[in-house]
């Protein structure tokens, strides 16, 4: 692979997987698939082997999005093996600079949002207890946010 992303919440059941989904269906339509990969962790483990949240999960099928993965904690090694690494919010941010201890680069730890075009939000809310128009907010950042990114990746790989 030429390039990996490592999208980050904080169960890895509703928004970094999502995000990782989106953006797998984005590269494929891309034809980016066998140059970029990319992954989801939650900055606590409390829901690994999890599968993604049921209410994300629908507003994604809904979507015409295919639904796959199981939650698992974030690494120090992640930090290493991911060209870059998206926190879906600032407490999530805070949590990986502190993981990396300095050791990754700032511009590869990064807010999910920075990458998103059509929207002003600095965050990707978390919707786990809210209702179901909170994934579809959620739904609506990612897609663009990872139209976004797959533009920023496609001009790291051509240039």
């Amino acid at each position: 692979m030429d390039y990996r992303v490592l999208f980050v919440c904080m169960g890895n059941i509703c928004r970094s997987p999502a995000a990782e989904c989106v953006f797998r269906k984005r590269l494929k339509n891309e034809g980016l698939d066998a140059r970029v990969d990319c992954d989801s962790a939650g900055t606590i483990a409390y829901h690994s082997g999890e599968p993604p949240d049921a209410r994300m999960s629908d507003e994604l099928t809904r979507r015409g999005i295919p639904v796959s993965g199981r939650a698992r904690g974030v690494s120090p090694d992640d930090l290493a093996t991911f060209d870059l690494v998206l926190a879906m919010d600032r407490e999530n941010l805070a949590h990986l600079r502190r993981l990396a201890g300095g050791d990754a680069p700032a511009e590869n730890v990064r807010l999910f949002c920075e990458f998103c075009r059509e929207n002003n939000a600095e965050e990707v809310p978390d919707p786990y207890y809210g209702g179901r128009s909170g994934f579809s907010e959620v739904a609506d950042l990612i897609e663009d946010g990872c139209d976004g990114l797959i533009d920023e990746i496609r001009r790291k790989l051509d240039g």
